[in-house]
């Protein structure tokens, strides 16, 4: 939904009425993964997609109604409808939607919302080209929406986390590039944390919210005041739940009860994570890195390209590059950990094709990158064999050795860089996913997991 923000604050603006349809629940082989979004805008026009084109004519039907009443509904298809044949999903899977109003009306601080999501999860222009990373400068968001009820009260209300910016090291945590000031920390916790998050007119415990890595958790009221989603206690909950989904950078659907208990029915509150793009790193300014930049760019990462020779390092080289950095490959890798700039959903590619670079590189990598982080190195299998011997004697532990993907990518004829680039996008699609990279014809079961 992150890239539909733009033109919904635009339709907000004009103080017309549209609609805002978004994935909140799959099930078996369903075509979209939760928080994918389609809206409809006040002249009828549509934007996104929930289904791939299986059920978006019955969704733009119940999004105009929405629209024009201002009630929002919680809607499900699949094969099991009366009506699968018109708007069933030919995929064999499930979806729910949670269709929502947009208007001044029903969310009249919605520009807020949408400019700290957007400010917060965007990195800087190519202006930031060659300074240092910004991918994760301002952190996520997530916005919390009730979706059901027990008599239907409080839904649509919204409950906004934000998570605290990785920080410069020596500095002190500030808001996000983009991104108005907002309620400052409480007195005596620095950018680790509050004393209590602003919700609305109501304060909390910081001890009821298990905060760390907050700046603040604000009510957007959504119209219907300051009460929350519901109570101070769900509001608690459903924050320190929204930290986990935040770094995981996945949305969800979770289930309280009437005052926050995760094992309790009733209210359905949607995680929607607004999360910066994750980052790929590639080492080695050569064609391959080239190929990769652009492989990279279509899966939807925040591309790094780094060399410690200035004279191929340039932005003729890497025109889709969105940094450039020149640098010793493990030094630049070791401060960007230490900064809390990489995170399990990123990927490092070593190109460099040189042992002076690739095993300090690649010994920073392993010892001290998160868990899940992709680790892949280019070379031949003597390479491999000659490079692994090396991180042994240096002390790299077996467990840190079984994380690297060498030589990189999947085995797919690959010759070009171009194709290379593929080889090892695939690798890191299969890697995060945990699929088996096998033909499809031959495996069994969901294809969309």
């Amino acid at each position: 939904m992150l890239d539909l923000l733009p033109q919904l604050l635009d339709w907000w603006r004009t103080g017309e009425r549209a609609a805002v349809a978004t994935v909140v629940r799959t099930f078996r082989s369903a075509p979209r993964e939760p928080g994918a979004a389609m809206a409809v805008g006040p002249g009828g026009e549509v934007i996104g997609s929930v289904s791939g084109g299986c059920v978006e004519g019955a969704v733009y039907d119940v999004c105009l109604e929405v629209a024009e009443t201002g009630r929002p509904a919680l809607v499900r298809y699949g094969v099991s409808d009366e009506a699968a044949f018109d708007v069933g999903l030919t995929c064999g899977g499930t979806i729910e939607l949670f269709v929502a109003p947009l208007s001044r009306a029903a969310w009249p601080d919605f520009d807020t919302f949408a400019r700290r999501a957007i400010g917060r999860t965007t990195p800087g222009s190519g202006a930031t080209r060659s300074t240092h990373a910004d991918a994760a400068a301002g952190g996520g968001v997530c916005l919390a929406t009730v979706v059901a009820a027990p008599g239907g009260t409080t839904v649509g209300r919204h409950l906004i986390v934000l998570e605290a910016a990785p920080a410069e090291p020596g500095t002190s945590t500030s808001p996000g590039p983009g991104f108005p000031p907002g309620p400052a920390p409480a007195p005596g916790l620095g950018g680790a944390g509050l004393d209590a998050a602003r919700l609305g007119d109501t304060e909390l415990d910081a001890a009821r919210l298990d905060n760390a890595g907050l700046d603040a958790a604000e009510l957007s009221n959504a119209g219907l005041g300051n009460a929350g989603l519901g109570n101070a206690d769900l509001d608690a909950a459903v924050t320190a739940d929204a930290v986990g989904q935040i770094t995981a950078g996945l949305s969800t659907l979770r289930e309280y009860g009437p005052h926050g208990e995760r094992t309790g029915t009733g209210t359905q509150v949607f995680l929607q994570v607004f999360a910066p793009r994750p980052r790929l790193l590639v080492f080695g300014a050569i064609d391959f890195a080239a190929a990769m930049t652009r492989a990279g760019r279509l899966l939807g990462y925040h591309v790094t390209v780094c060399d410690a020779r200035p004279v191929f390092t340039t932005a003729q080289r890497f025109p889709e590059a969105d940094e450039l950095v020149v640098d010793w490959p493990h030094r630049y890798l070791a401060a960007e950990i230490e900064a809390g700039r990489v995170s399990g959903r990123d990927a490092v590619c070593v190109l460099t094709h040189d042992p002076k670079f690739d095993v300090p590189l690649l010994r920073t990598a392993l010892t001290g990158l998160p868990a899940g982080t992709y680790v892949g190195a280019m070379g031949s299998r003597r390479a491999h064999a000659e490079r692994q011997a090396q991180l042994i004697e240096d002390g790299v532990p077996p467990e840190a050795l079984a994380r690297l993907r060498s030589p990189i990518g999947l085995d797919l004829g690959a010759r070009t860089p171009d194709e290379t680039a593929v080889s090892i996008a695939a690798e890191m699609i299969a890697t995060r996913s945990g699929a088996s990279a096998r033909p499809l014809r031959e495996t069994h079961g969901p294809i969309h997991g």
